[in-house]
């Protein structure tokens, strides 16, 4: 693999009541623990910010499976939740993935969101690691 871009973030502080920030800055985030996990809430966390760089990575995925397709994808939304739980004595992740895809068919829209979850780097990454949902929606 050639690797053109290379980003970095360091966490510092109490982990998931500390704080992150990226090498350029432009993330510069106290980080807080979920109330659901029994912390104050309030603040992000690492799963908002895996959720929002699937989701934008995904999308980017939905419009190139577009391109290729020669579909008209410019309305096209992705939204990503992702969750966390105890996992056989630790926490496991499991992420929905929800591409709405306006204008298209829904034979056309589940065949691109497919195609975008076979070329998404996070997709990629995550298969057979965690589970992950995809659906299209038009």
């Amino acid at each position: 693999m050639d690797i053109k871009y290379t980003a970095e973030a360091v966490s510092s502080g109490d982990a998931r009541n500390g704080h992150v920030r990226s090498s350029d800055g432009v993330i510069d985030q106290d980080m807080t623990m979920p109330k659901e996990l029994g912390g104050p809430g309030g603040g992000t966390n690492p799963e908002q910010l895996f959720a929002a760089g699937y989701a934008a990575c995904f999308h980017q995925a939905l419009k190139l499976a577009g391109g290729q397709a020669k579909v008209d994808i410019d309305s096209t939304s992705v939204e990503a939740r992702v969750g966390i739980g105890p996992d056989a004595g630790s926490f496991g992740l499991q992420v929905w993935i929800t591409a709405t895809v306006p204008g298209a068919d829904q034979e056309t829209a589940d065949q691109l969101v497919a195609r975008a979850h076979e070329l998404c780097p996070y997709s990629k990454a995550t298969r057979g690691n965690i589970g992950v949902e995809v659906t299209a929606k038009v």
